[in-house]
């Protein structure tokens, strides 16, 4: 039974699972499927694919159904990732990610892509899943930490693909058939690591102790009466948290700037291709992704180890860091020279990920 009110923060701060000498095992586990999962060499070059002879897609049609699906797909993902406890969702990202790129190398057809832009959809929008699970497992004084660990994982995973990606293309010369396989491939060891994740026994609104248990989530409960409490759980921390200044200031960063974050990333390839076109000369993508990532990636390390209080430059912070980035957005577009748009999108992408890991 759901205490009062009053009781609330106590109650929120014994959810975190485990003692901190149990939290190695799952951490290690779960980088490992997010370095495996990102390791993507195809992903720096998926435009030009896209708009090449195996696709032969337009510009316009690449990217929409994406876009659409992942903004329906979040807030049911939200609720499904807490009532299954996580690790079920996980597993659905990784599916949904081996859908995507076996698509992407035999269906043919404007609706086959619009398909399997779907499936990528579900993919990036069961992200939630991989960076909410550690936070059931681990005690909440390594949060900061194995926010960091997780983060960077997946920031190497993507930088190791795109220097993959960009040698083989260059220097041996492969097809950007092969690099799609070489993705699917490592997809598909993420989505077998996977399974070896620890089932969490609590979550933060449906399952508030132990499967085991008593009360809001156990296993005695009647499934009704603990989903309709879970919900209104939910609903009162909805009005508690953004009644905070702070929380809503950076809530409302958060999604503005993942909005913009992925308007760029989606089209970042599609302007490199009319600033200088892939077809006539030789493109650096996966370089520029390797080296953007790898810095974001020492940048969010170093940031899950600073004792700062954020509460009190947190603000100041997020302003001058999103003006920087708007201003390489900027340069970026109207600058038509592609080592400039490289250079741009290299400093965008490092605050991008500095901030995002702040704000997590």
């Amino acid at each position: 039974m759901a205490g009062p009110r009053g009781d609330r923060p106590a109650r929120r701060s014994t959810r975190a699972g485990g003692g901190g000498c149990c939290w190695a095992l799952p951490t290690g586990l779960l980088c490992a499927y997010g370095f495996f999962c990102s390791v993507r060499p195809s992903e720096p070059f998926l435009t030009r694919y896209l708009l090449g002879p195996h696709k032969n897609l337009s510009e316009t049609q690449i990217y929409p159904v994406w876009t659409y699906s992942y903004l329906a797909l979040l807030f049911p993902v939200f609720l499904a990732t807490d009532y299954l406890r996580y690790k079920p969702v996980v597993l659905l990202q990784g599916l949904s990610l081996i859908v995507t790129w076996f698509m992407l190398l035999y269906a043919q057809g404007l609706r086959a892509v619009q398909v399997l832009e779907f499936f990528y959809g579900m993919g990036t929008a069961t992200d939630i899943a991989y960076y909410s699970y550690i936070y059931s497992i681990v005690d909440v004084n390594l949060y900061q930490k194995v926010t960091s660990y997780c983060r960077s994982a997946t920031l190497v995973g993507y930088m190791v693909g795109s220097v993959a990606g960009q040698v083989l293309v260059s220097v041996a010369g492969w097809s950007l058939f092969s690099l799609n396989v070489i993705s699917l491939t490592s997809i598909s060891v993420a989505f077998g690591m996977a399974w070896f994740l620890p089932m969490p026994q609590k979550s933060l609104f449906f399952h508030h102790v132990s499967s085991q248990g008593q009360g809001v989530g156990g296993k005695c409960q009647k499934e009704p009466w603990y989903i309709v409490e879970a919900l209104r759980d939910l609903w009162q921390d909805f009005l508690q948290c953004y009644s905070s200044r702070t929380m809503l200031c950076w809530s409302v960063w958060w999604a503005l700037s993942t909005c913009g974050y992925f308007q760029v990333i989606n089209y970042a390839q599609g302007l490199w291709e009319m600033v200088q076109p892939s077809q006539s000369t030789e493109i650096y993508n996966g370089a520029v992704e390797a080296a953007s990532t790898l810095l974001g990636a020492v940048a969010v390390f170093v940031v899950g180890h600073i004792k700062a209080s954020w509460a009190k430059w947190g603000e100041v912070t997020l302003a001058l860091f999103s003006f920087l980035i708007a201003a390489a957005v900027y340069i970026m577009d109207t600058v038509r020279d592609i080592c400039v748009c490289y250079a741009s999108y290299v400093i965008f992408r490092i605050i991008y990920m500095l901030l995002i890991t702040i704000a997590t």
